[in-house]
């Protein structure tokens, strides 16, 4: 019966260590800010939606909802297709500073509201350490590749979607959009 239950122990460990090793390996297979190489989050399914005053502008988009995701961003990267961006998501509304240390390719960065309406856009240097504020406070920054906003007509006051910014909780949030969305700014 003691050999039993040592056999039934050792197995136990076993495949414990097994869990453990596979768990590690695969965290550190994960791109960081940390080891310099650029971290790719995956495609939300859901576009995001910029209404525009000449029209609706779609982007499939990365997520960075936690705070390791925020702080390595877009470092690293050296291209993303033009209709490709990373949606900064934070706990609450507050001010932001972003800088572009690490990051080779220039991008716009657009302030949210909580409301989901644009309050800022700015261009960010690649490389640079200069910080980049809305000089407001706001809850969302996109990051899309730079002349992207110019390109499309994205500008203050339009209406961004997507479930981050329709989910997020609080004040102002705008109601589900029905298909009555206005397609400018206020």
């Amino acid at each position: 019966m003691a050999h039993r239950n040592w056999l039934t122990a050792g197995v136990i460990c076993a495949v414990a260590a097994v869990i453990i090793a596979a768990g590690a390996f695969f965290y550190f297979q994960v791109p960081s800010a940390a080891d310099g190489r650029a971290m790719l989050l995956p495609v939300d399914p859901t576009p995001l939606v910029a209404a525009t005053k000449s029209g609706e502008r779609s982007f499939s988009i990365e997520v960075a909802d936690n705070e390791a995701e925020r702080e390595a961003g877009l470092m690293f990267r050296k291209d993303m297709a033009d209709d490709h961006g990373m949606l900064f998501v934070f706990d609450e509304t507050r001010e932001v500073n972003f800088w572009m240390k690490n990051t080779p390719m220039p991008l716009d960065l657009i302030f949210v509201g909580q409301d989901g309406r644009i309050r800022a856009i700015k261009q960010g240097e690649p490389q640079s350490e200069a910080i980049v504020s809305p000089g407001e406070p706001v809850r969302f920054v996109l990051e899309l590749k730079a002349g992207t906003a110019a390109r499309d007509g994205i500008a203050d006051g339009d209406l961004l979607r997507h479930p981050a910014i329709g989910t997020a909780s609080g004040p102002g949030v705008p109601p589900a959009d029905k298909g009555d969305a206005p397609n400018g700014g206020g």
